[in-house]
């Protein structure tokens, strides 16, 4: 396959909301390609970016978010769960250190703020 190929089938995966690490285990799967970067000489995020779709929050981050809006719905129900609400305060921990780091390294606006009452906003495409 040619790169134009590649990207074209990222852009179409990208489109049915899979995510970059799914995208890449089905291009390893479906389509024996081990490596992107070996056939586009770029990245999955940089080929998405480069057609103009753009990526509200990285993806590590949008995972830890997720889990932390499922530890708020469980703990709403369940308020005396004290194990879980150190996995809260945990989860939220490293989502506020990844965000000084995306700051820092310009991934993130300056003014970007985690705020746990807009979280479920963020992680929408």
């Amino acid at each position: 396959m040619d790169s134009e190929e590649v990207e074209e089938i990222i852009v179409n995966l990208w489109k049915q909301d899979k995510s970059t690490s799914e995208i890449g285990m089905i291009l390893r799967d479906r389509y024996g390609i081990p490596d992107v970067t070996l056939i586009t000489h770029k990245k999955i995020v940089q080929t998405i970016k480069d057609h103009g779709m753009e990526l509200n929050v990285p993806e590590d981050m949008r995972n830890l978010i997720i889990k932390a809006l499922r530890l708020r719905t469980h703990l709403a129900e369940n308020k005396r769960d004290v194990h879980n609400k150190r996995a809260l305060q945990l989860t939220e921990s490293k989502i506020r250190r990844l965000v000084k780091y995306y700051r820092r390294t310009g991934v993130l606006p300056r003014d970007w703020v985690y705020r746990p009452d807009t979280a479920e906003m963020l992680i929408t495409r």
